[in-house]
Parts: structure tokens; C-alpha cells; sequence
């Protein structure tokens, strides 16, 4: 049986962006559940992706 050298080769590429994420620009952190409260223009950004892509 042949190798898969199309996978192989392809895991390292990863499939999600870290930069455009919620939690990459952070305005507080709780003090004792170390959660991070993302600022209001990166929740408005979220809000508008995930009504954009409604069934």
C-alpha cells in the first residue's frame, strides 16, 4: 500500500489563524480565573462573523 505523503506533508500547516482570534488582544484578565475578557472591538468582530455565517 502507498504511503500518504500528501498528509505527511501537510500537518504541520495549521488550520486556524491565532492572530485574528478573540483572545489575541486582551483588555483584562480576571484576577483569580485567569480568563481573559477580549475588548469590545474584537467581541463586535466576533458577533458580526458569527451572524454573517447563520443557517
Amino acid at each position: 500500500m502507498a504511503k500518504n505523503n500528501y498528509k505527511e506533508k501537510h500537518m504541520a500547516m495549521p488550520i486556524e489563524s491565532h492572530v485574528t482570534a478573540a483572545w489575541a488582544s486582551q483588555a483584562k484578565l480576571k484576577p483569580v480565573s485567569k480568563v481573559n475578557i477580549p475588548d469590545e472591538e474584537q467581541v463586535m468582530n466576533a458577533k458580526e462573523y458569527v451572524d454573517s455565517n447563520e443557517k
